[in-house]
Parts: C-alpha cells; sequence; structure tokens
C-alpha cells in the first residue's frame, strides 16, 4: 500500500515542482538580466520557460486534482493545490505584460515635440558604448503612432525664466530616481539615465527649455528605451509625469 501511494505521489511532486520553478524563473530572467549575467534575450527566454512550465503546472495540476478527488488521494491534494496556484500567479503576471504590451503601439522613442525633438549630447556617447537602440526620430512612421496613442503628450509653457525651469527640471528627475547625466544652461538642457527595477533596463530623457514663441518658456521632453522594440507604455509614462512635475 505504502508502495502504491508512493507510486502515486510523484505526479503530484512534479505539479509543484513545476510550479516552482515557473515562479523562480521570473525573478531569476529579471535580475539576472539586471546584474549583467546575461543578456536581456536571456532573461526574456527563462519567462518564457516558465510560461510553458507555469501553462503544464495549471492544465496537468487541474486534471491531477480531478483524480486525487476521484481516487480519495487526500495527501495529494494540498500539493496540487500549490503547484496550480503558483502556475496561475505566473501566468497572471505575464498575462498582464502581454496585455500592456498590446495596448500600447510597439514603439520605444516619444517625444514632446515630433517635428524636432529635443537632442541628446553627453548621453550619445554612452548609447554608443552600449550599442543601444538608434537615437533617429522617425517621424512620419512614429509621430502619428505616438499622437494616436498619447496624445497628451505636448510642449508645455511656463511663465517662469529658462535657468529656473532648467533647475526645477533637474529637481523633478532626481525626485523621480533619474540619473542626471548633464545639464547645461546655456543649452537649456538635462540630460538623464533612468534603470528599471527588474531588468535594469535603461531609458535616457532629455529635458528642453526653450523661450515659447508667445512668451514663457516652452519644455519639451523626450525619452526613448536603449534596447527592445516596445516599451510598454513606459517612456509616454514617465514624460507625463515629468511634465506633471514641472507644471505643479
Amino acid at each position: 500500500m505504502n508502495e502504491q501511494t508512493a507510486a502515486k505521489r510523484w505526479w503530484a511532486q512534479a505539479i509543484l515542482i513545476g510550479g516552482v520553478i515557473a515562479a523562480v524563473c521570473l525573478p531569476l530572467g529579471a535580475l539576472g538580466t539586471k546584474v549583467g549575467l546575461w543578456a536581456f534575450t536571456g532573461g526574456f527566454m527563462l519567462l518564457a520557460a516558465g510560461a510553458v512550465l507555469a501553462t503544464l503546472a495549471s492544465f496537468l495540476g487541474v486534471i491531477a486534482y480531478i483524480i486525487s478527488l476521484r481516487k480519495n488521494l487526500v495527501a495529494e491534494r494540498s500539493t496540487v493545490l500549490i503547484g496550480i496556484f503558483l502556475g496561475v500567479v505566473v501566468l497572471g503576471i505575464l498575462g498582464m505584460q502581454y496585455s500592456a504590451a498590446s495596448s500600447v503601439p510597439p514603439i520605444h522613442n516619444i517625444s514632446t515635440d515630433t517635428v524636432n525633438p529635443p537632442q541628446f549630447d553627453k548621453i550619445v556617447a554612452l548609447r554608443t558604448a552600449a550599442k543601444a537602440n538608434p537615437l533617429t526620430y522617425n517621424s512620419a512612421e512614429l509621430a502619428p503612432q505616438q499622437t494616436k496613442a498619447y496624445p497628451w503628450v505636448k510642449p508645455l509653457t511656463l511663465q517662469a525664466s529658462a535657468d529656473e525651469v532648467v533647475d526645477r527640471a533637474e529637481a523633478v528627475l532626481r525626485d523621480m530616481g533619474l540619473e542626471i547625466v548633464s545639464v547645461n544652461k546655456n543649452a537649456g538642457l538635462v540630460e538623464a539615465t533612468a534603470t528599471t527595477f527588474w531588468f535594469g533596463f535603461k531609458d535616457d530623457v532629455a529635458v528642453r527649455v526653450q523661450p515659447a514663441a508667445d512668451g514663457g518658456t516652452q519644455v519639451d521632453v523626450r525619452s526613448i528605451s536603449r534596447v527592445g522594440q516596445s516599451d510598454l507604455g513606459a517612456n509616454a509614462a514617465r514624460i507625463g509625469e515629468i511634465l506633471n512635475g514641472l507644471s505643479g
């Protein structure tokens, strides 16, 4: 009887182990990329592996739980349920990310000025060394997608001197946790870099300050990812937070 029970339990343990490994793949893939253990493509492969294991743990777990009910295998039920729970959680997290990616255009270069976007200075060398995405803003391709998805990403006009706005922009970026790369009051330019928590992805930001055509000071903000195609809306959200901080 004990041998039969042990023989029946291996599948319950396998489902649990699959769920645990799936759950571990998510932070491992992200943090491993952040600390440089592998490229972001390697991190995404771990996420894909986690998705496959989570799907198997959830689907096979349901079948296993039904079997445990029909055959009155009480000891296996909690093990199987934990495996199912972990699988569902992993699929839920990945599903939310997929939903976020599907709800925005696959772009990563956002600017309040789509005709003459702010240009980077000191950050150019950093992006070149990192073999980052090109800095070119293709207005014909990007502007229509950006305007449709983020119609609120527009220039900001403030009734303050350019120097004051530059100082305010630097303070806002620091408060947001960005690393300030350069501040050039003569050029009216503040450059900074944002680093994401999980994967350690870097997005570069330029805040341009110049006299407004109808008086006051106009602020334009640009945010662009160093790697990847879609930013899941992160750059537009960052620009919105910067504009809110400057106008507040």
